[in-house]
């Protein structure tokens, strides 16, 4: 069984990230690290693939620096991994990113894809469906727990009362929560494995794209302004007298919550 999982590096999240003043685009440094949402779709890749004699292929899309966030997922036990690094990819939107990210999958032909809900930079929450519809896969989306069943995939699809109990037949495209495993932490043997194992790095080109067909000619997109968010403001302190129930009415009714 192949399982092809999406992952991303991004900037060390520990540390302010850095926009060019023109293109409002992040600065993405050679050392960058995987995105920690990305470990939880690895482990459940793992788990699968431990159980089926699998293969488990890390697909990214983006600057490939020093492969530090790359290493870093083979050094739990990937295979192998597809860095999609071509300077004609900056500015790229969600759908050219899903676009590039499904011609590198469907070269290999996987099972199962996996990917997280979305990334940590990001945070459209939108390249994981459209990948589905880009390959023809049913998406099981939201998983809380993942379950193989020879031909078939099964979830938990966590919702805001409880769960769905959905499956579908492979192969299939799976996005997973926080919640779905306890992501390993790569041994030392590992580590010294993660630095060896193969990472193709195929161009646009390589996937037949032009430069026309992405970035940010591409995406038809423009980023006009970037802000800062706004801080929470100090909120307001109400001494209860004997009375204090009061006060918190009439401040829901000005608030027109009740």
């Amino acid at each position: 069984m192949k399982i092809a999982v999406c992952v991303k590096q991004i900037p060390d999240p520990n540390t302010p990230y850095v926009l060019d003043p023109e293109t409002h685009f992040i600065d993405r440094p050679a050392e960058q690290v995987l995105d920690d949402t990305d470990r939880f779709g690895i482990e459940v890749a793992l788990q699968i693939a431990e159980k089926t004699e699998g293969e488990v292929v890390l697909v990214s899309m983006g600057p490939a620096g020093a492969l530090r966030g790359i290493r870093q997922a083979l050094s739990m036990g990937a295979d192998r991994a597809i860095v999609i690094d071509d300077a004609a990819l900056r500015g790229s939107g969600a759908l050219v990113t899903a676009k590039v990210l499904a011609a590198a999958i469907r070269k290999e032909e996987p099972d199962l894809v996996i990917a997280g809900t979305e990334s940590t930079d990001g945070y459209t929450g939108i390249v994981p469906q459209q990948l589905a519809e880009l390959l023809d896969l049913p998406a099981l989306t939201y998983a809380k727990r993942v379950e193989h069943d020879g031909d078939t995939i099964r979830i938990e699809r966590m919702t805001t009362i409880g769960y769905d109990v959905v499956e579908a037949r492979l192969p299939a495209l799976v996005t997973v929560t926080s919640g779905v495993a306890e992501p390993r932490y790569p041994s030392f043997k590992g580590i010294m494995a993660g630095n060896t194992k193969p990472v193709d790095q195929p161009s646009c080109a390589d996937l037949g794209f032009s430069a026309e067909q992405v970035g940010i000619g591409g995406s038809a997109q423009q980023i006009i302004e970037v802000r800062d968010a706004l801080e929470r403001q100090a909120g307001r302190l109400v001494v209860d007298e004997g009375e204090a129930h009061l006060e918190i009415v009439s401040l829901l009714e000005r608030a027109k919550v009740i």
